[in-house]
C-alpha cells in the first residue's frame, strides 16, 4: 500500500516538515507532481533547508527517494539543490532515483512562462515563472522532453527542435523579454551532466516491486489541493493534479493500492500570488499572522496573504482527497489572539451555502464566521498533548466535529521536534 501526504489549502501548509517527521516510518518517499515552484522547508539540528524537487526524506538514512513521472524537473535548479546538499555528506547517488518518464523543463519553457505572464498585464495569474505551465503544456501536447530521452544519442536534436519552436512562440506574445539563450543553454547543459550522474528508473515498475516486498511508501505532494488544475480556484492554480488522484497518475499507483490519506492544513489560511481568498485579512490580525508565522514563500520569497481558517474550503479539500487523518500546522502562530474566527459558511449570491461554489471571487462571496475563544499560552516549548491549553483543545475539537476526521498531529513550531502527537 501507498500512503499519501497532501496539502489541503493553497500550498505552504508545512508538508516538508511532516514528511521529514514521518520518514522514519517509511522505506520510500516519492514525489508525484509539480516542479521547482514548490518549496518544502525543513528545520532540524539548528539548520533550515529548503527543497524544491527532491523528496523531503533525503535527510534520512533509511529512506529511498523517488522523483516520479508526474514531476517536471529543471536541471539547472536541480543541480543547485544537489550542490546545497553537499555539506550534509549524503550518498545522493544511492538514495535518489529519477523516473525516466518525468518531463524536463527547458530554458525556453521559463522564457515562455515570462512572456505569457507579462502579456496578461493586470490579469496575470501569479506564476512563479519557473516554466512549469509551459512544460506541462508540452507534456499534454505530446511534444515534451523526458528524462529517459537523455539516454539516447539524439536528445540534443530533440532539444533543439523544441527550443526553436518555443522561440517562435515567444515572438507571438509580442512582449519585451530580454534573454541570452546561449548563456541559459550552457547552464542547462551543466545541469544535464549532473542529472545524468543519478539513477534513472522505470519508477512505476520499481514501486510495483516495492509493494510486492511490503515496503512502506509515502507519496509526497507539492502545492495544495486548492491549486489543483481541475478542482482548484481556476485559473489561479498550478498545472498539475495536486489532489489524491494525482498520486495515481504521477506514480503509476492503482487507486486500490492507496492506504492512508494524510491531509495537512494550517490553523489559519495563507495564499501566495493572485486569486480569490474569501477570508483574507487586511488588518492588524492579518499582519500579525504574517509576521509571527514568517509567511514568505519558500521558493519565491513573496509575502503570503493571510486570513482566518476557511472551513468551507478545507471541508471541500478533505472530501475530494478522501482524507483519513489530519495534521494541523502553525498552531503556535495563533497564540495571543483573544478571539479566533473560523469561516463556516459563505453568503453566495444572496444565499447561505456550506460548500465551495464554482466562483469564489470577492464580489460573489462573503465569509460567515463562528467565533471561538483564543489562547495566550506560548506553545513552542510544549512536547505532549496534555500540555495544550484548553482553548486550543476546544478549537481542535470544533474542527474535528466539522470535518469528521481526526487531527493526529499538531505542529507548534518549525523544527521537527516541535511536533505533538494526539
Amino acid at each position: 500500500m501507498v500512503d499519501l501526504l497532501l496539502g489541503l489549502q493553497w500550498g505552504d501548509e508545512g508538508k516538508g516538515k511532516i514528511v521529514d517527521v514521518l520518514t522514519k516510518n517509511y522505506d520510500i518517499i516519492a514525489r508525484f507532481q509539480g516542479g521547482p515552484n514548490a518549496g518544502h522547508t525543513l528545520e532540524f539540528d539548528g539548520i533550515k533547508h529548503v527543497l524544491h524537487t527532491i523528496p523531503s526524506g533525503i535527510f534520512h538514512e533509511n529512506a529511498m527517494n523517488i522523483v516520479g513521472n508526474g514531476v517536471v524537473i529543471d536541471p539547472v535548479i536541480f543541480k543547485k539543490e544537489l550542490d546545497n546538499l553537499d555539506k550534509f555528506d549524503i550518498d545522493i547517488a544511492s538514495k535518489l532515483l529519477i523516473s525516466r518518464k518525468a518531463h524536463l523543463i527547458l530554458p525556453t519553457h521559463r522564457l515562455l512562462d515570462a512572456a505569457s505572464e507579462t502579456s496578461k498585464g493586470k490579469a496575470k495569474i501569479g506564476s512563479t515563472l519557473k516554466g512549469i505551465g509551459p512544460t506541462y503544456m508540452d507534456k499534454t501536447g505530446r511534444n515534451g522532453m523526458r528524462v529517459g530521452d537523455l539516454e539516447f544519442s539524439n536528445w540534443k536534436k530533440k532539444y533543439r527542435a523544441l527550443a526553436n519552436k518555443h522561440e517562435a512562440m515567444i515572438g507571438f506574445y509580442n512582449v519585451d523579454i530580454q534573454y541570452d539563450l546561449k548563456e541559459l543553454e550552457e547552464e542547462f547543459l551543466e545541469g544535464i551532466k549532473t542529472l545524468k550522474k543519478l539513477q534513472f528508473i522505470d519508477s512505476e515498475q520499481y514501486i510495483f516491486s516495492a509493494m510486492a516486498e511490503d515496503k512502506k511508501i509515502l507519496a509526497e505532494g507539492a502545492q495544495g489541493s486548492l491549486l489543483d488544475i481541475d478542482f482548484g480556484t481556476y485559473p489561479y492554480v498550478t498545472s498539475s493534479n495536486t489532489t489524491a488522484a494525482g498520486a495515481c497518475t504521477g506514480l503509476g499507483v492503482a487507486p486500490g493500492k492507496i492506504g492512508k490519506v494524510l491531509g495537512i492544513f494550517k490553523a489559519y489560511t495563507t495564499r501566495v500570488g493572485s486569486g480569490p481568498f474569501p477570508t483574507e485579512l487586511f488588518d492588524k490580525d492579518g499582519e500579525t499572522m504574517g509576521r509571527v508565522g514568517n509567511e514568505f514563500g519558500a521558493t519565491t520569497g513573496r509575502p503570503r496573504r493571510c486570513g482566518w481558517l476557511d472551513l468551507v474550503a478545507l471541508k471541500y479539500a478533505v472530501q475530494i482527497n478522501g482524507v483519513t487523518e489530519l495534521m494541523m500546522m502553525k498552531a503556535d502562530v495563533l497564540s495571543g489572539f483573544e478571539t479566533i474566527k473560523v469561516c463556516t459558511a459563505y453568503q453566495y449570491n444572496g444565499k447561505t451555502i456550506q460548500h465551495l461554489p464554482y466562483n469564489i471571487e470577492g464580489e460573489n462571496v462573503i465569509p460567515l464566521y463562528t467565533e471561538l475563544k483564543g489562547w495566550a499560552k506560548d506553545l513552542t516549548k510544549l512536547t505532549k498533548a496534555d500540555q495544550l491549553p484548553p482553548a486550543l483543545n476546544d478549537y481542535i475539537a470544533f474542527l474535528e466535529k466539522e470535518l469528521n476526521v481526526p487531527i493526529k498531529i499538531v505542529s507548534v513550531g518549525p523544527d521537527r521536534l516541535q511536533t505533538i502527537y494526539r
